[in-house]
C-alpha cells in the first residue's frame, strides 16, 4: 500500500516536472517557504499583540506605586508648557510628581515654568545651565531628573509627546506591579497626504517589532516617549552607558537592564502617547538617521529578527513578480493566490494591531506601505552609512 502511494506521488512529481521544469518547481517551493516565514511573523509574532494580557504575569506589588514623571526640556517651548504639560498634570492618578529638567540660559523662561508650582505642588523644575562649549545630552538631563525624583518608580516622556487619555499614567503605573521596567506605545501625529500616512505606518510597524518581542519575553528596547524603570535598576548598573553617544537611553541602555522576567508591556489605546510632527519627509528621514545610528550596536539576533521579515517580504514579492513574468499560467495563478493569501492575512492582523495601539485609519492604505517600505528601509540604510556627527560626543 505504501509502495503504491509512493509510486503515485512520484508519478505526479514527474508530471509536474515535465510540465513546468525545475525552474517552476523551485519557484513554487520558494513561494511556499517565503509565505510560511511571513505567516509566522504575522500570526505567531505580531499576532500576539491584539490579544496580549499583561495581568497574566506574576504581580510584584500589591498596588500601583507612586510615580515620578521625568521630562527633559531643551528649549524655551511655551507650547509644551501651555498645551502638553497640562495633559500630563490632568492624569487621573492619586500619587505622582513631574520633574521638568530645563536645559537652557533663559532665566525668565525658567521663572515662568517655576511659577506653575504655585498651582500644582506636584511639579518640580530643575535647571541645568547651558554652556555652548559643553553640550548637555538628554542622558545628562535624565540623570539629573532621576536624582531629583522622590519616588522609586520612574516614567520618562518628552516635550513632543502627549497622552491620548487621562488614564495613561494609571495604566503605566499598573504595569510596575508586574515588572521593574514598563514599556508603552507612542504613535505619530496624523498628517494629510501619503507622506504623513507612511510616517505613521513606519512608526507603528517598527514599534510592533519590539513590542512583539517583549511580549515573547525577549525584549530589546522601548521608545523614549513612553517607558520607565525603577531607580534601583538604574543605579544598580551605575546609570546610562554609551556615554560617548547622545542617544541610546531607550534601546542600548534598555538592553543592558532588560531580562526575560522584568519587563511589563502596557498595551491600550488609553495608555498610548502621540508625538507631534514637526516637518515632512526630510524631517522624518533626518530623525531616522539620528536615532537609527544605535542599530549597529544591537545584538545580532535582534538585527536578524528585524531584517528577516523585511528580507523575506522583498523576496516574496520578487518571486511573485518573476512567476507573473516568465512562468506558465498555472504558476502565475498559484503565485497570485499566495500573494492574496498573504495580503489578506496582513491586513487583518494590522487592523487588530492598530486598534489595540489606538491608531486610526491605518488599514485602507496599508498595501502601499507594505510595498514601498522596503525601498524606504534601503534609503535609510544608505543614509546611515554616513556617520552622523550629532550622535557622538
Amino acid at each position: 500500500m505504501y509502495l503504491c502511494t509512493y509510486l503515485e506521488n512520484m508519478h505526479y512529481f514527474d508530471l509536474f516536472l515535465e510540465a513546468y521544469g525545475w525552474e517552476g518547481m523551485a519557484l513554487a517551493a520558494v513561494l511556499v517557504l517565503l509565505l510560511a516565514v511571513q505567516l509566522h511573523y504575522y500570526i505567531f509574532v505580531y499576532g500576539a499583540i491584539p490579544d496580549y494580557k499583561n495581568n497574566k504575569r506574576r504581580p510584584l506589588l500589591e498596588s500601583e506605586p507612586p510615580v515620578s514623571i521625568i521630562v527633559p526640556l531643551f528649549s524655551e517651548d511655551y507650547t509644551f508648557i501651555e498645551e502638553r504639560l497640562p495633559l500630563i498634570l490632568a492624569q487621573n492618578y492619586p500619587s505622582f510628581e513631574i520633574i521638568v529638567v530645563y536645559v537652557g540660559q533663559d532665566n525668565d523662561f525658567y521663572e515662568d515654568v517655576s511659577t506653575i508650582k504655585q498651582s500644582f505642588p506636584n511639579i518640580f523644575v530643575t535647571k541645568i545651565h547651558l554652556n555652548p562649549r559643553f553640550p548637555i545630552s538628554r542622558k545628562m538631563a535624565l540623570n539629573v531628573g532621576i536624582k531629583s525624583a522622590h519616588y522609586e518608580h520612574l516614567l520618562f516622556t518628552s516635550t513632543d509627546a502627549y497622552p491620548q487619555s487621562d488614564s495613561w499614567l494609571s495604566l503605566m503605573a499598573k504595569g510596575f506591579m508586574r515588572g521593574d521596567i514598563v514599556i508603552g506605545y507612542c504613535g505619530l501625529e496624523q498628517a494629510p497626504g501619503m507622506g504623513g500616512y507612511m510616517m505613521r505606518a513606519w512608526r507603528m510597524m517598527h514599534s510592533v517589532d519590539w513590542l512583539a518581542r517583549a511580549i515573547r519575553r525577549r525584549p530589546y528596547r522601548g521608545i523614549l516617549h513612553n517607558f520607565g524603570f525603577t531607580k534601583s535598576l538604574y543605579f544598580g548598573v551605575n546609570g546610562f552607558g554609551h556615554l560617548n553617544m547622545n542617544i541610546g537611553e531607550d534601546d542600548l541602555f534598555m538592553q543592558q537592564i532588560m531580562t526575560r522576567d522584568n519587563v511589563s508591556v502596557v498595551l491600550s489605546p488609553r495608555a498610548s502617547l502621540c508625538e507631534k510632527r514637526w516637518g515632512g519627509m526630510k524631517w522624518w528621514i533626518d530623525r531616522l538617521r539620528y536615532f537609527g545610528s544605535s542599530f549597529r550596536f544591537f545584538p545580532t539576533d535582534v538585527k536578524n529578527y528585524i531584517i528577516w521579515e523585511l528580507s523575506t517580504r522583498v523576496l516574496f514579492y520578487l518571486s511573485v513578480l518573476c512567476a507573473l513574468v516568465v512562468m506558465p499560467l498555472e504558476i502565475k495563478i498559484f503565485a497570485l493566490i499566495m500573494a492574496v493569501v498573504r495580503l489578506t492575512l496582513v491586513l487583518l492582523k494590522v487592523k487588530k494591531i492598530a486598534r489595540r495601539l489606538g491608531e486610526e485609519k491605518m488599514v485602507g492604505r496599508y498595501v502601499f506601505y507594505d510595498l514601498l517600505s522596503p525601498l524606504w528601509s534601503l534609503l535609510v540604510g544608505v543614509v546611515l552609512m554616513r556617520k552622523d556627527e550629532r550622535v557622538w560626543r
